[in-house]
């Protein structure tokens, strides 16, 4: 179930980082509620994720979700670059979150 936790805690580590974003510095209300609301969740799935998986691998994968998400909101919502040394990058993150799931031994 730790996985579970740690995978939706990414997503909402994507959904209040994009709406930072669109919140245009706190100065817009609904997206800085959002925001707020969607790093309590995220904080509190990740706290029960590390009730049983490890810090490093834990707060590893959540990050990695949250930057590879939030990269792929930024190429379809944002309209930022997809140039092939960003897109290759992301991919070195996905194959180290790959790498640490499959060697974390839970």
């Amino acid at each position: 179930m730790a996985w579970v936790y740690l995978f939706f805690a990414g997503l909402f580590e994507v959904v209040w980082a994009s709406t930072l974003k669109q919140s245009e510095g706190f100065t817009k209300l609904t997206p800085s509620i959002i925001t707020a609301v969607a790093m309590l969740i995220s904080l509190w799935l990740l706290a029960l994720a590390m009730k049983t998986l490890p810090l490093g691998t834990a707060y590893a994968i959540w990050t990695g979700i949250g930057a590879v998400g939030a990269f792929i909101v930024g190429l379809v919502f944002f309209s930022e670059p997809a140039t092939f040394f960003r897109i290759a990058s992301v991919g070195l993150i996905v194959v180290g979150l790959t790498g640490l799931k499959l060697t974390s031994g839970h």
